[in-house]
């Protein structure tokens, strides 16, 4: 067992007044399956890359081990190669034997690192990838959220791999994944970095309790610093009155005063002075006491949405319904029925390739949100109630170019509202500066999701929108959906969003 320690680790992208990492410091044992929390754009990805040295930094960062990354980057020439072609180029010295070995402990024969790489499905490349990652001896890994994308069945199998490994980094936002691959956390938070023993949930329970102390000590210090305000605010004036007293008098009502009486008054004073003195020190603790009690809190703000009410009952009807590709030789879909009716939110669930985006795509198609036409035979009943009103959000972010001003105007978006809701979400008033090909992928996601929650709409249609997004961000959107309670059809692989937020659960 070895150790990382990093000290006095500071930050700053080229151009950047605000740093990513300042002055930080803590150790972490290689052994350890450490799970990676933080907000989207807090620099999860860049310590990872400061790990692999791909940056300069202030600080020190000690370790014995070799890094290794996952995801691997594939040119897209090797997309027409076989997995088996390029693994030596993806890591050095990597033994197919040994990749062969951990694909079987991922429940995969030998024969996908001999099919052509581009024609695998997202969770058949996840899984080639994450074998050459572990085809290692003594290497210390880190892995850049391995779930995304993949169905349910793939990430229960790459969730029961990685429990029965350890010495890596984890990022993820999938909370039941990491409960599962984890035995420590390292934290970013708002202000600071911590390392703590136990999974998402033990570290979840023990910062809600952290939060109540800090947000209880800091009522109570509140209330300590109004009182002592008062006091001294009483103590000086009664300095004042007294002090006043020391010239003048009236003999007839102070006919018992003497000469040294001023005297008395002014030691009076300057002693009720000195107590003011007192109580403003007291003050001052408190208020440094009282400082950082809330550095770290999180405050989710509370999303709104505008729903629309449509007069039918039933919004989508499907019903017997078969779909294939005009070139394709088996259907997509085959005798398919359910309905989206008024108050439904209904989950499509199934492995990749199954043909849930594809239904989404028709029925996009089918109210005329889509302009392009797939060309496709179909059977059976797939109708939606007219006039109906979507508000979707795809899977691909890919798309997104320019500044958030352009974004607004191209989509007819009040341009203040679009960003309030962008800075509940925490996004930094620094993004707003910047273009979006710049953004990290939640950051893209999380600019899909505002315009959909700013776009009145009868039917939210969400394909996997919470890939990427961090994991306070999931709970706020759950609170929205719960309680505003949209008419939604969605497709999303987080198994606790999707126990929460579904009312019918549609396997294909």
């Amino acid at each position: 067992m070895a150790q990382i320690r990093v000290n006095n680790l500071t930050f700053y992208y080229d151009g950047s007044v605000e740093p990513v990492f300042e002055n930080v410091s803590f150790s972490i044992d290689t052994n350890w399956k450490l799970g990676f929390i933080g907000r989207n754009g807090k620099g999860k990805t860049t310590f990872l890359n400061l790990l692999l040295g791909k940056y300069a930094y202030q600080g020190t960062i000690s370790a014995s081990v070799f890094f290794d990354y996952f995801p691997y980057t594939i040119p897209e020439q090797w997309m027409q190669l076989t997995a088996a072609d390029f693994v030596e180029n993806l890591k050095a010295g990597c033994e197919i034997w040994r990749v062969i070995c951990e694909l079987e402990c991922l429940g995969e024969s030998a024969e996908i690192l001999y099919r052509t790489f581009g024609t695998l499905s997202p969770g058949e490349r996840t899984k080639v990838l994450l074998a050459v990652l572990f085809s290692g001896e003594n290497d210390f890994l880190l892995i850049d959220e391995p779930t995304n994308h993949l169905d349910g069945d793939a990430r229960d199998t790459v969730k029961e791999y990685l429990a029965s490994k350890k010495g890596y980094i984890l990022v993820s936002h999938d909370r039941d994944f990491l409960d599962a691959c984890t035995d420590h956390c390292l934290v970013l938070n708002r202000k600071s970095i911590e390392v703590q023993n136990g999974n998402f949930s033990v570290w979840w329970e023990n910062k809600q309790r952290k939060d109540q102390f800090a947000m209880a000590e800091n009522e109570k210090h509140k209330r300590e610093i109004q009182k002592l305000k008062q006091a001294a605010a009483r103590t000086m004036e009664w300095a004042e009155k007294n002090e006043r007293t020391k010239i003048g008098y009236d003999p007839i009502k102070e006919h018992d005063r003497f000469l040294d009486t001023r005297a008395y008054i002014g030691a009076k004073t300057k002693k009720m002075q000195s107590k003011v003195s007192q109580m403003e020190k007291r003050i001052s603790r408190e208020i440094e006491e009282k400082e950082g009690l809330l550095q770290d809190l999180e405050t989710p703000v509370d999303l709104k949405l505008k729903n629309l009410i449509h007069h039918k009952g039933t919004l989508v009807n499907i019903k017997d319904y078969s779909l294939r590709y005009a070139d394709g030789d088996y259907p997509v879909l085959s005798g398919l029925t359910f309905a989206v009716k008024r108050g439904d939110r209904v989950a499509l669930a199934g492995k990749n390739g199954c043909g849930k985006s594809t239904l989404i795509k028709r029925i996009l198609q089918e109210v005329g949100f889509s302009d392009s036409a797939m060309e496709i035979v179909e059977e059976g009943v797939c109708e939606t109630a007219s006039g109906l009103v979507i508000s979707y959000v795809g899977q691909d972010t890919t798309w997104l170019k320019g500044d958030i001003n352009s974004f607004c105007r191209d989509h007819n978006l009040e341009l203040s509202l679009f960003c309030t809701i962008l800075r509940q979400l925490d996004f930094e008033r620094v993004q707003f500066l910047k273009n979006m090909e710049d953004y990290s992928e939640g950051q893209k996601k999380k600019v899909l999701l505002a315009a959909s929650l700013l776009t009145p709409a009868h039917l939210y249609i969400w394909d996997e929108p919470l890939n990427y997004i961090d994991l306070f961000s999931r709970m706020q959107i759950e609170k929205l959906i719960l309680e505003y309670r949209p008419n939604m059809l969605f497709v999303e692989h987080d198994a606790k969003f999707r126990e929460k937020i579904a009312t019918m659960t549609i396997e294909l």
